[in-house]
């Protein structure tokens, strides 16, 4: 599902104009990206937790050019559902 889907399905649930609606998503996507720089975590009860996960240095190689290259320490985004979430889907084929 992309970012129209879900505000074209929002538009037609609620009947909220669909110019409202994606500054909603959009500014929703900007909270969620800004807590997150700022090292915090969003908390979604009934969904989920957005957060930082943090991947320790390592040594990748570059098969081509047969050299080893070091990737340094780097934080990543992650998201962990709930487990009224994960119960929702987890038998889903």
């Amino acid at each position: 599902m992309t970012k129209s889907e879900i505000v074209e399905s929002i538009n037609a649930n609620t009947g909220i104009d669909r110019n409202d609606v994606l500054k909603v998503v959009e500014g929703y996507m900007e909270i969620v990206k800004s807590s997150l720089i700022k090292g915090e975590n969003v908390y979604l009860r009934g969904f989920g937790t957005f957060g930082l996960k943090t991947r320790k240095q390592k040594v990748a190689r570059n098969i081509s050019a047969k050299t080893s290259v070091i990737v340094p320490e780097h934080n990543i985004p992650s998201f962990k559902p709930s487990k009224e979430f994960m119960a929702m889907v987890k038998d889903i084929k």
